[in-house]
């Protein structure tokens, strides 16, 4: 009990009673202003078509004949008087009603304002007049508390008395404040605060006595609501409700003070229905619940009323609030309604709280199954209250989720179970009683989520259905899998999800059969999901821990070819889901397994861990392909280049640093992931012809991209040979071939490859990439002749200077070879610059180096073949395009 004094409870009571009774004149104001414009639009319309008559005066008989009009009337007279006839003769008009005054600051200040601080006056008069008495010693403590019992009294008969005589007074309603209501509201307010000043402060009244006086007070409060309206119910509801606050006792009895609160729930539901007040069926529910959290954790002993307390209001919100349901209001068209649903969603919160806090009691779960059963029948008989079905699927999977995880996963792998005295029995009453509950659960769901399809016309309610039915298995099936097989293989469970999935595809089938219905394309696809999804559970349970990467990416295939057999729209956002689900698997780990991936080269974890759901996403864009192109197929073609790019990336780190999946990167590394990305970018090239994707478009753009990054930073930079001291072993056949030559060739092949398709200076960018790796290649093989594995080893030697001299040269003459044979402009252009910079290195490196018979050796065979290359180009290929036949006129 609270040790609060009694004129702050006084003031506080007060103020709540002055503000309900404002609101009560607020909504009186609007519905008198409706009834006054109601009743004088008739009223004026009457008054407008008879003559206007003084008070007590009979109406004139009318002339049979009329008068004569007197001969020296003018003719404007006389055209008047056939006017007025005429008019005469015609239908009265509807004059509509004018629009009332705004009332005045005097009139507000009059009829409102001082009624309200009048009823506020009154209460805080009691309370000071008690006061006042304690603080002189006037009267004894029983007197005061008879005092403020009667004054109460005074205060509810004056209330009463006014809304008597107001109910018969001939007096038209005015806007003005509700004086009944106010007085009402004083009266239960000074009630209240006396019966607690009698029990608190003078332990006139024993705790019980108390408690039902202080509730009896509060539900007449309710009841008087009928007749004063919705803030006298807001007075009631609160003091109802903060009443076991103000009453207690050492020893909590939980069993009344739920039984206190079912009466109060029921009185208050009652009310809001007979009224059609959503506000207070809301706040009545609302303050429920916060009462279900006192005691939680008090044992086992209060798990009983606590059950009782949650199941006894879901039941009166299932009769009373649903629309639809039993005595609830009247259902609009099965829509969902808001207060239906979340009225019992909020109990069904309770019952978890209970679960969860009684460490999965017995009786708690079965009074939260008893819940979740009641959800699904109120639900199928009324769809306002559908959206409590998606929160019973919500609070299942947390209640089951919870028990998978608590803190005692040791128990369930010892490697002879439970010692015996030791605990628990992890596979016993607790797990037999979670199995059967998920199995009663998963049924009722699953049935219900089939059977609900077809029977309402909002589609909305089907799709909940099917949703609730499809997840709660599932969900269901993978806590009892982390619970009892403690994630581990278990060929039991991978049975189960199989079934499951069979009794999904049953389902889908069956509604594919059936003539189309609001909401049933949804449904299918969700059921289809569930086969596909408890597909991959299988395969998980069944499987070790890599495959669920596997099914999953298999799933997204799976996915598209049900698409192509059943083309419902949503699959093929769900093949692109589970191509992020994957995606999302391999940030996690990307190594799939761990650290088994193995030490085998090519054949090892990563094969099947990045190969098989590159293969699979490469095969739903495929299907997909063929019937659009949309996001899903973007997403899905994205997935399955990454995929494939990174089974070739992580393949060679495997296989270069012997499974070592966390080394450095190396020469040999960063070559062939260039080459690998140069390959995979030909390859986009030449499919986007076909697909004209904008993924693979991207795609080649960004692995190009990539190439040429890598081969600057790594293999001319600081991977280099020349600059990283690695040795480079054996002679003509080592790693520059896979590092320098096969780059060259391919950026060669991939400017051919986007020759047309794309600007020309992309091109030639990758053109001048292949000819500086070419000679990096030639350049570092005749370094490594002659200085062996290290080439930073030992000084440069003319001979060496010669001989690049010599083979860039050769280069050169064969590049220009080549132009002349092919007619490429872009291969003689390539040669003209290896000649140039071969004359270049004469005249600034080979005359300053090279001395006696080398130097003499370089100039002369660098004059020779520049004399061969004039010749070439003046007698074979000028002279072959002065006899190229002119191009003959069209036409």
């Amino acid at each position: 009990m609270f040790d609060w004094p009694l004129d702050w409870i006084a003031l506080l009571i007060a103020f709540a009673a002055l503000i309900v009774a404002r609101k009560t004149s607020v909504r009186l104001t609007e519905v008198e202003a409706r009834l006054s414009r109601l009743e004088a639009a008739p009223r004026m319309a009457v008054q407008a078509a008879a003559p206007s008559l003084r008070p007590f005066e009979e109406p004139a008989a009318a002339p049979s004949v009329p008068p004569p009009l007197p001969e020296v009337a003018e003719p404007a007279l006389q055209a008047a008087a056939i006017t007025s006839d005429v008019a005469a003769d015609q239908p009265p008009p509807l004059v509509p009603p004018l629009p009332q005054a705004q009332a005045g600051f005097e009139e507000t200040i009059g009829t409102r304002w001082v009624v309200w601080i009048g009823g506020l006056t009154l209460a805080l008069g009691g309370f000071f007049m008690v006061r006042y008495s304690i603080e002189a010693g006037l009267v004894g403590p029983e007197v005061r508390v008879a005092l403020g019992a009667l004054f109460a009294a005074a205060l509810l008969a004056a209330g009463e008395w006014t809304r008597r005589r107001e109910s018969i007074s001939q007096i038209a309603a005015l806007p003005i404040a509700n004086i009944p209501a106010i007085l009402t509201a004083a009266g239960t307010a000074v009630a209240f605060a006396t019966i607690y000043a009698a029990y608190a402060l003078y332990d006139f009244l024993a705790p019980a006595i108390a408690f039902v006086l202080l509730g009896v007070v509060a539900l007449g409060t309710l009841a008087a609501a009928l007749l004063h309206g919705p803030a006298l119910a807001g007075l009631g509801l609160v003091a109802a409700f903060t009443t076991p606050v103000l009453v207690s006792t050492g020893q909590p009895n939980y069993w009344a003070l739920y039984i206190y609160l079912a009466i109060v729930t029921a009185a208050a539901f009652a009310l809001a229905r007979v009224r059609l007040w959503r506000w207070l069926a809301m706040t009545t529910i609302g303050l429920s619940f916060l009462w279900t959290l006192p005691g939680l954790d008090a044992g086992v002993e209060t798990v009983a009323p606590h059950v009782f307390h949650v199941v006894v209001g879901f039941a009166l919100a299932a009769m009373i609030v649903v629309c639809g349901f039993l005595f609830g209001p009247a259902a609009d068209n099965d829509e969902i309604e808001p207060i239906s649903s979340v009225g019992l969603a909020v109990y069904l919160l309770g019952g978890m709280l209970i679960v969860l806090a009684s460490f999965h009691d017995g009786l708690a779960l079965i009074g939260f199954t008893v819940l979740i059963a009641a959800t699904l029948a109120v639900a199928w008989r009324a769809p306002s209250a559908t959206g409590a079905v998606a929160a019973a699927a919500g609070t299942v999977f947390l209640v089951f989720a919870e028990w998978a995880l608590r803190d005692n996963p040791e128990l369930l792998v010892l490697p002879g179970g439970a010692l015996p005295g030791m605990g628990p029995d992890p596979l016993g009453a607790s797990v037999t009683s979670h199995l059967v509950t998920a199995a009663i659960v998963a049924l009722g769901f699953g049935g219900a989520g089939f059977l609900a399809q077809g029977r309402a016309h909002n589609p909305v309610v089907p799709v909940v259905w099917s949703a609730a039915g499809v997840f709660t298995p599932i969900a269901l099936l993978v806590a009892l899998y982390a619970r009892i097989a403690h994630l581990d293989r278990s060929i039991p469970f991978a049975i189960l999800a199989v079934v499951l999935a069979a009794a999904f595809a049953a389902a889908t089938e069956l509604l594919t059969r059936r003539e189309e219905r609001p909401g049933l394309s949804a449904s299918i696809a969700l059921f289809a999901t569930g086969t596909l999804g408890a597909l991959a559970l299988a395969l998980t349970f069944a499987l070790e821990k890599g495959w669920l990467t596997i099914a999953l990416a298999l799933m997204s295939l799976g996915t598209a070819w049900i698409f192509e057999n059943r083309p419902i729209p949503f699959l093929r956002t769900l093949a692109a889901v589970f191509a992020g689900l994957v995606v999302f698997r391999i940030g996690y780990d990307p190594r799939i397994v761990g650290a088994d991936v193995g030490t085998t080269p090519i054949l090892n974890w990563l094969l099947w861990g990045y190969g098989v759901p590159a293969a699979s996403f490469w095969g739903a864009s495929y299907l997909m392909r063929r019937y659009g192109d949309d996001a899903p197929l973007r997403a899905v073609e994205a997935t399955a280049i990454l995929f494939t790019t990174l089974l070739a990336f992580l393949e060679i780190r495997h296989a270069v640093n012997d499974g070592d999946m966390l080394a450095v990167p190396s020469l040999a590394e960063i070559g062939l992931d260039v080459c690998v990305a140069l390959a995979l970018a030909i390859g986009l090239e030449r499919l986007r012809e076909r697909s004209q994707s904008i993924v693979h478009n991207v795609g080649a753009v960004i692995l190009t991209g990539f190439a040429g990054g890598a081969t600057v930073l790594g293999l001319l930079l600081f991977e280099n040979p020349m600059v990283s001291d690695d040795a480079i072993s054996g002679r003509l056949l080592n790693i520059l071939i896979l590092t320098y030559a096969f780059p060259a060739v391919l950026m060669l092949l991939l400017s051919y490859a986007v020759a047309g398709r794309r600007p020309p200076a992309y091109g030639n960018t990758l053109a001048a990439g292949a000819l500086i790796m070419a000679l990096s290649y030639v350049s570092l093989e005749i370094r490594r002749i002659y200085h062996g594995p290290v080439l930073t080893s030992g000084v440069t030697s003319a001979a060496e200077q010669y001989t690049y001299s010599i083979a860039w040269l050769g280069f050169g003459v064969v590049l220009l070879g080549i132009g002349v044979v092919v007619s490429s402009q872009r291969a003689r252009l390539a040669s003209a610059i290896v000649i140039a910079l071969t004359i270049l290195k004469a005249f600034l490196v080979d005359m300053s180096a090279l001395t006696g018979v080398w130097r003499a050796l370089s100039f002369i065979g660098l004059g020779l073949v520049l004399v061969a290359i004039g010749w070439l180009y003046q007698k074979v290929l000028f002279r072959r395009q002065q006899q190229a036949p002119p191009a003959q006129p069209a036409g």
